[in-house]
């Protein structure tokens, strides 16, 4: 059945985008809100709107129940659960398809099986696509970790299987370190996730972050060509780019794929992300996890194809079939998104909720804001950080570099701090412009002093 009454049971700048989404294809939006979050944007832009609860995200945007009963009172038919919070709870899912709804993403056991990173590398390794070496499953104890990293050889990693975010990964330089690491590792992964179990891999120093866009229909599954992530901060996306400057057109065919081949592998449904390490020195690809949602990052792959990633999730979930081939999907140009947070960067990222007093959002052909702010809006200060994102489109990387700085210049959110002078430091970069970055370039880079007020050229 199509949907046509969808609850948004998320919030912030992704909610805003499946608003917009929702509309294009003329389905009636519900937006779900805590108590914390009655002025957002999305709350006035969609058709309708409910609150679930107060302000803790444990009591509103992680309650099934309070979801589910918002979903009823609405008579919704169908719920997005956008990034983050429950986007990738298989129980969650099983909840809203017992209610009689529809989820819009994969099923509840395609979550299950990639959400687990040894499953998800038993169902690579099983599809043809290369994985990091390491264990075959689970390690069961320090002893059994030790052993691995004896034939794999070191640096090596130890991983949570469950779980996402940097948490619970711990690189060991030697068998001394591993068994001090190990441990930790363990208990940090059983805090976050419920879930200590570990497995192991070999260290790849200074790769690239390289993943892949695909669409699902649950028979059929195309990519939509390749993103790098490489520039983070404590394993966080800062800055991505569409596509990867890194890599040979041979190369890239091979790899967008293997992200294919896995994504029919496991029957998937919907937007989904295959994620990978690749090594300069080597030419190599490794598959690392997928993950089972839209990702933060998906506009800088709408802005060189011009696919609606959002509103494709919601027709396949619907019932209908992938509105395009492969051979539909080119790719046009290079784009760039940087993440907006409410951060002081010049005082260690120090969170900074606040007031907006005024905005200017930079405007022209190739430039999108998604953002979920207004003049006079509480930013609260109980969820993630992210407040926007500004994205880039140009016909060479080095123009949308040069876009993105004057779009930065021409970006005010008063009353707050922003992370707009990282960005602009970053879009003055030598190494940033030459594309020589890894995923450990950045922190050294924040630690040798050169983020300043007067490196960024920004008034703020």
């Amino acid at each position: 059945m199509p949907v046509s009454r969808l609850l948004i049971a998320n919030r912030g700048e992704i909610a805003m985008r499946i608003v917009r989404a929702a509309k294009s294809l003329g389905v009636h939006t519900i937006q779900a809100y805590s108590e914390a979050d009655a002025e957002m944007l999305s709350v006035r832009e969609a058709d309708e709107s409910i609150c679930i609860g107060p302000a803790p995200a444990k009591d509103s945007y992680l309650n099934i129940d309070a979801l589910l009963k918002a979903a009823r009172e609405t008579n919704a038919d169908a719920v997005h659960p956008g990034y983050g919070f429950l986007s990738e709870s298989p129980a969650f899912v099983r909840a809203v398809e017992d209610a009689g709804l529809t989820f819009v993403g994969p099923s509840a056991d395609t979550i299950e099986r990639m959400g687990d990173k040894v499953a998800a590398r038993q169902a690579a390794e099983a599809a043809g696509v290369p994985v990091v070496p390491g264990s075959d499953g689970r390690v069961d104890g320090v002893d059994a970790a030790l052993e691995v990293a004896e034939t794999i050889g070191y640096p090596v990693m130890v991983k949570a299987a469950a779980g996402g975010g940097g948490r619970g990964i711990r690189v060991a330089q030697d068998s001394d370190e591993l068994r001090k690491l190990a441990p930790q590792a363990a208990r940090e992964a059983q805090a976050a996730f419920g879930d200590g179990g570990l497995y192991v891999e070999r260290a790849i120093l200074s790769p690239r972050h390289i993943e892949v866009q695909i669409l699902g229909d649950g028979t059929r599954a195309v990519h939509c060509w390749e993103r790098e992530c490489s520039l983070q901060r404590r394993r966080q996306k800062v800055w991505e780019e569409a596509g990867a400057s890194c890599l040979d057109q041979a190369t890239r065919e091979t790899l967008c794929q293997s992200a294919v081949a896995l994504a029919k592998a496991v029957n998937y449904r919907g937007a989904g992300t295959l994620e990978y390490l690749y090594d300069d020195a080597s030419g190599e690809f490794f598959f690392i996890e997928m993950n089972t949602r839209i990702q933060v990052e998906h506009p800088v792959t709408e802005m060189i194809t011009g696919v609606d990633l959002v509103a494709e999730m919601i027709r396949v979930a619907g019932g209908e079939p992938l509105s395009m081939t492969q051979d539909d999907i080119a790719r046009n140009g290079h784009a760039i998104e940087v993440r907006l947070n409410a951060e002081d960067p010049l005082m260690q990222f120090m969170p900074f909720p606040g007031k907006v007093d005024g905005l200017d959002w930079p405007e022209g052909d190739g430039i999108r804001v998604d953002h979920f702010l207004s003049d006079g809006y509480q930013i609260p200060p109980f969820y993630d950080s992210l407040i926007g994102k500004l994205i880039v489109h140009a016909p060479t990387r080095d123009e949308a570099i040069d876009k993105l700085a004057k779009a930065l210049r021409s970006t005010r959110i008063g009353g707050v701090k922003t992370t707009i002078p990282l960005h602009l430091a970053l879009a003055r970069s030598p190494d940033v412009r030459a594309g020589r970055v890894h995923t450990q370039w950045l922190e050294p880079w924040l630690d040798a002093g050169n983020l300043t007020a007067e490196a960024t050229g920004d008034p703020q």
